[in-house]
């Protein structure tokens, strides 16, 4: 039988580092923004749908790496209890282990589960990196609506009416683009201030993806 080499021996899968499994969605993320803002931003033409169409492209990027962000959390609680239960002991035999911890993880690898919910995992997501994307792309929305052309080509929503009239999109009117913006933009805010209290690994320390 083959014997591992030495820089594998008694070594623990773990990704390398968080962006295997969380930030290049977020990398995508930022490029689009970058993109759909250069588009809608630069030229005279381009309507502010674009970047209505930018903020659904971002929410599903959110949502795909939320769900990769519990697989994330499954292999770090893995790892750091672990690191708890074993190796600081090795350190401090003096500290207290998790009760059956062994069992616990034994469990664990044999039926792998989410220590994180898919809100959970949305809302830390939100709150690390995705927020501020979609209060840019708020920004440049709003922008957009107010001013359609920035070289004066079309005139610019002096009052509200106007900035409704704007804000339609083909037989959609600015009411209901509107509508829908405050109730999507209001879920977002909910979401990421929405605090699930310190369980599992966030029970531990503060330094945390």
């Amino acid at each position: 039988m083959q014997q591992p080499s030495g820089h594998e021996t008694g070594r623990i899968y773990f990704p390398s580092s968080p962006s295997e499994f969380i930030t290049v969605f977020a990398h995508w993320a930022i490029t689009l923004v970058a993109a759909m803002l250069s588009v809608s931003l630069s030229t005279s033409n381009a309507h502010h749908s674009v970047l209505m169409f930018a903020m659904v492209l971002a929410f599903f990027l959110l949502m795909i790496e939320s769900r990769r962000y519990r697989f994330f959390d499954v292999y770090r609680s893995r790892v750091r209890r672990l690191e708890r239960n074993y190796y600081a002991k090795l350190f401090d035999p003096g500290l207290p282990a998790e009760e059956n911890w062994q069992r616990i993880m034994a469990a664990d690898l044999l039926a792998p589960t989410f220590a994180m919910s898919m809100a959970e995992a949305l809302s830390r997501r939100l709150r690390r990196n995705y927020i501020w994307i979609f209060l840019i792309l708020l920004g440049a929305w709003a922008l957009k609506v107010t001013f359609p052309s920035f070289s004066g080509e079309v005139p610019p929503a002096l009052s509200f009416q106007d900035w409704i009239r704007n804000a339609g999109v083909g037989p959609v009117s600015g009411w209901i683009i509107s509508a829908v913006m405050l109730a999507f933009y209001g879920w977002i805010v909910v979401a990421a201030l929405m605090t699930h209290g310190g369980r599992g690994e966030l029970a531990h320390g503060n330094a945390h993806v």
